[in-house]
């Protein structure tokens, strides 16, 4: 029916006209709550970055001194390159292990429910308490190798750059695996049955269907699970603190741990806030990196396995 004169300039009315008004309410707390904790702090900390400050005392700007302190310091490059390699090896090591314990976990056997239960354990432990642990399991003197005896695991764990290197990508990446499994468990399911039907009558088997199915289908979910590490990974402070203290010869300094000394051990808050505002533009720039190699289609991931 042709709109009247009578209803042509009447808003429109309905069910989704009705509901945009409380809607769009709803989202008012989670946009408050986002910049009362997000926006205000990032925007105090690059005010920070300008400054002079102990941490107690009084502020004092003094422009881009801080700047050029942090950018003129030999140790930087060496935490930012120790802070890609933790980011690299940790996701070449999380990311395959996840796809292939996720794909596990999402059969329909009744064992696998209380196996993810089991698996998902270490991503509920405090990452100091792992760390205190597995220090104490490393310990060359009193540790799990000198207790069974085995030359191998009483080696200095800690002590040694290369080996406390190691240690940590492995504490890390056995901590969050759990995680990023759930994520493609919920992918792989998400994949139609009917796809896997048709590859069996072609005669394939399950090699064939992994890569030729699964994998492709999973390219979103691994899109996101890679962002969520590697932008995660720019953050690992407590466990490293408290495994290395970013030794031994700041074989272990990565740029979060670096912030904290320079903030809170030495009281330089505008260097360490400096720090603080490169990590947010990295962490920034590889996000937008992985976005546009997932593609510029963002509606593509809802998608996925439709």
């Amino acid at each position: 029916m042709p709109p009247t004169s009578a209803t042509r300039g009447r808003p429109p009315t309905g069910t989704g006209a009705g509901r945009s008004g409380p809607v769009a309410w709803l989202a008012v707390p989670a946009l408050v709550f986002f910049v009362g904790f997000g926006v205000i702090p990032l925007i105090g900390v690059l005010v920070l970055s300008f400054t002079t400050w102990d941490g107690i005392g009084d502020i004092h700007a003094s422009g881009l001194t801080s700047w050029k302190a942090v950018l003129a310091d030999p140790g930087l490059p060496h935490a930012l390159w120790v802070t890609f390699l933790v980011m690299a090896i940790s996701w070449a090591v999380q990311t395959p292990a996840s796809i292939l314990l996720g794909v596990f976990l999402a059969g329909a056997q009744r064992y696998r429910a209380v196996l993810s239960v089991v698996y998902f354990v270490p991503l509920l432990l405090s990452s100091a308490a792992i760390a205190i642990t597995y220090k104490a399991l490393l310990d060359p003197n009193f540790g799990l190798g000198a207790g069974l005896g085995v030359d191998l695991l009483s080696q200095d764990w800690l002590g040694e750059p290369r080996l406390a290197f190691s240690v940590v990508i492995f504490v890390v990446s056995w901590q969050f695996i759990p995680f990023h499994s759930l994520i493609y468990q919920g992918g792989v399911r998400q994949i139609p049955r009917s796809m896997y039907e048709a590859a069996e009558m072609d005669g394939a088997g399950r090699v064939r269907k992994f890569f030729s199915i699964t994998l492709p289908q999973l390219k979103y979910t691994i899109i996101t699970s890679s962002t969520l590490m590697v932008v995660g990974s720019l953050t690992f402070f407590d466990l490293i603190f408290v495994l290395t203290a970013g030794g031994p010869a700041d074989a272990t300094r990565v740029l979060a741990l670096d912030m904290y000394k320079r903030g809170f051990q030495a009281n330089l808050m505008g260097p360490a806030s400096v720090i603080a505002v490169i990590l947010v533009l990295v962490g920034l720039a590889l996000a937008l990196l992985l976005r546009r190699v997932g593609g510029n289609d963002g509606s593509a991931s809802q998608l996925e396995g439709a």
